[in-house]
């Protein structure tokens, strides 16, 4: 097949192009390059692969990225749940109307196959159930009492697996922004006769993060800061549940969503299928950066659009995808340890979240 992945020179694009070029694909890219994620310019993944430098809202590339194409891998996005609150019309503009011209241009000229990088931040607070074993789908918390959402009669609830069919609760910019590409391209590829699969990804980590973007994901900050000789800053209590997925696992992902044609229409959860709080994780990679005295500093704070548990259930993606993740969190963070310590990284976390702090958006 030949294959666009928009935001194809990114952390996963890079990965997934390499991937597919080994299955005998041909892969295509295009790319803006922004200096958040790609620092000073343009870099080439590898020779076999052809790179466009564009911006996806300029209709005028999108015809060239478009010619021949058998499948897209729909990734570009800004990317971030604090900056979203913020950037609001970047994050929207890029995210939604990016999407929209992407897909104009994909009805004049339809392709087989769509996939589109959906988030779990479109689920808000993951599912939760109560001690007697109900189920909750739409969790509040109350930070100035408790950290962990109560029931009604102030007990806390109880996290547990998060489901593709629990209900959307879009707690952020980035959030809205993600579940729109995700019914965008599921409803136009519906319409115009192409197949898509929409894959809601967790916190993917892994070699090749951009680490010196402070908006990325927690555990390339919390790299950024131990190379740096700086504690990992942790906002409430550490508590906070989350699913860490490795890189190679989502790549592992898009090809099989790729190369199943007979799933079409639907979303899948795409992580390790494991929690851990975000204090250990913390601790987990200094101790493998060498690092096991820099404690967590943590902030006993909240950030606007934050959620306290989400991780995921993967029962659909094994029985209609064959999805099983290889990687746990323990070998996958000391795979990574050999690579970030060759790496330097400029720490903009202070920076990004005194920009937080200066809008009222941590309490």
């Amino acid at each position: 097949m030949i294959i666009l992945i928009t935001g194809g020179a990114g952390f996963i694009g890079s990965h997934l192009s390499r991937a597919l070029t080994l299955r005998g694909h041909k892969v295509r890219i295009l790319d803006a390059f922004i200096s958040q994620v790609h620092g000073s310019g343009p870099r080439r993944i590898s020779d076999e692969i052809e790179s466009l430098q564009g911006d996806i809202r300029d209709p005028d590339m999108l015809p060239a990225a478009l010619k021949g194409v058998d499948a897209v891998i729909h990734l570009c996005a800004e990317v971030g749940v604090g900056q979203s609150m913020y950037e609001i019309d970047r994050y929207v503009d890029v995210n939604e109307r990016g999407t929209a011209i992407l897909l104009k241009a994909l009805s004049r000229r339809p392709v087989e196959r769509l996939i589109v990088a959906s988030s779990m931040s479109i689920y808000g607070e993951g599912l939760y159930k109560t001690r007697q074993g109900e189920p909750v789908e739409t969790a509040t918390r109350d930070g100035q009492k408790s950290w962990d959402p109560v029931d009604m009669k102030g007990e806390s609830l109880i996290p547990v697996p998060t489901p593709e069919w629990k209900r959307p609760a879009l707690a952020s910019v980035y959030a809205i922004t993600k579940y729109c590409q995700e019914r965008l391209c599921l409803s136009v590829a519906a319409a115009y006769g192409m197949r898509a699969v929409a894959l809601r990804l967790f916190n993917v980590y892994g070699p090749g993060q951009a680490l010196s973007n402070p908006y990325t994901g927690v555990l390339a900050i919390f790299a950024a800061r131990l190379l740096n000789g700086q504690r990992p800053l942790v906002f409430e209590d550490g508590g906070q549940r989350r699913d860490f997925v490795h890189v190679e696992d989502v790549v592992h992902a898009f090809i099989l969503a790729l190369e199943h044609p007979e799933v079409n229409g639907e979303v899948f959860n795409i992580g390790s299928g494991r929690s851990c709080t975000v204090a250990q994780v913390a601790r987990l990679l200094a101790r493998h950066l060498g690092r096991s005295e820099l404690e967590p500093e943590v902030l006993h704070k909240a950030r606007v659009g934050d959620i306290r548990h989400c991780f995921s259930d993967l029962q659909k993606a094994r029985e209609r995808l064959g999805y099983v993740p290889r990687y746990g969190l323990e070998e996958g963070v000391a795979a990574l340890g050999p690579w970030l310590a060759g790496q330097s990284a400029t720490d903009g976390s202070q920076i990004a979240r005194r920009e937080l702090e200066e809008r009222g958006l941590v309490a």
